[in-house]
């Protein structure tokens, strides 16, 4: 439970940072930027799988590009469940999506414990 609560809060962050690095993406508060993140964790988890099963013949000729138009699409459910969450078009929601998985990366990178070794 502590991970996924850190993970929500590195994703509540990635939210914010991608909504004011993309002009077209508007978050109307960081409750709102939370409810983005705790909605988009339940579509990946739940919708998400489902979409990639069904698209695997056109995943496999694409060579996997056809996932970030999945991850386009998640985005674009989300922000017609959320209120106070827009996103103003397909491209958009295409490039939201790019730089939430960097900014989470970065994030995580910086959130999780080193180890090193002589």
């Amino acid at each position: 439970m502590k991970e996924f609560l850190g993970r929500l809060v590195i994703s509540t962050l990635a939210v914010l940072v991608t909504s004011y690095i993309l002009p077209g993406v508007h978050i109307d508060g960081a409750f709102t930027a939370l409810l983005v993140a705790l909605v988009l964790s339940g579509l990946n988890a739940i919708v998400k799988p489902v979409l990639v099963v069904l698209t695997i013949p056109i995943t496999l000729f694409t060579l996997g590009f056809f996932l970030l138009v999945i991850n386009a699409i998640m985005i674009l459910f989300a922000s017609k469940l959320v209120d106070g969450f827009r996103v103003d078009g397909f491209w958009t929601a295409f490039f939201f999506s790019l730089v939430l998985s960097l900014a989470n990366s970065i994030f995580n990178s910086l959130n999780s414990p080193r180890e090193y070794e002589l």
